[in-house]
């Protein structure tokens, strides 16, 4: 979902590091953005895309990642292919020797335009990923009150924005640990200065 915070994507299909594949090029598909709004207003597929972000994951290996049946995975899966969000590659054999589909995600999420109400799945999904993790008290958190005018405002979003750029456009290392990085700043409606009474 497209934001201040989302660096633009490299070129389809380059390298991101040399010893990274090629990202997955997503497929033309007729433009209609409420259909990808809708695809992208559920917090379990957006977690799919984040699982399929740098590897190729097959439906059964969605579901059990996430705890769900594969059945009611593979309707998510469905429709963020449908959407381009997805991108099916060639099939392989299982363990079992089952024909199985892997799926990689596109980033066609980065390129969409923010639709009212995406911003709640956003921080749905950031808690739902958060519970995951073992020891919060061993996690990088940083909580911050600030008072600003609307300059300084526009320019710590501007750097942050360009931070968040350069790491995003650094190659993946295939030996490194997953990280996820959720960031939100907003007005503190609690701290509004309420008009006081009139001088006597």
């Amino acid at each position: 979902m497209a934001s201040a915070s989302h660096p633009p994507d490299p070129p389809p299909g380059a390298a991101q590091g040399p010893a990274a594949e090629p990202r997955p090029v997503a497929p033309e598909v007729r433009e209609d953005a409420d259909a990808d709004a809708r695809a992208l207003a559920s917090s379990l597929r957006i977690r799919i895309l984040r699982l399929c972000l740098d590897e190729s994951l097959t439906n059964r290996e969605i579901a059990q990642r996430l705890g769900r049946h594969p059945a009611t995975v593979l309707h998510h899966v469905r429709t963020l292919v449908d959407r381009g969000f997805l991108v099916a590659e060639p099939a392989r054999r299982g363990t079992r020797g089952a024909r199985e589909v892997p799926y990689r995600a596109t980033r066609k999420s980065w390129r969409s335009p923010s639709q009212p109400g995406q911003a709640r799945v956003l921080v749905d999904t950031f808690l739902q990923e958060l519970a995951l993790v073992e020891d919060l008290d061993d996690q990088p958190m940083v909580r911050l009150g600030l008072r600003l005018d609307d300059e300084a405002a526009r320019a710590l979003v501007g750097r942050l924005d360009a931070l968040f750029q350069e790491y995003a456009q650094r190659p993946s290392d295939p030996d490194g640990t997953p990280y996820s990085l959720f960031f939100s700043m907003h007005e503190d409606v609690q701290r509004r200065r309420e008009p006081g009474p009139l001088p006597g």
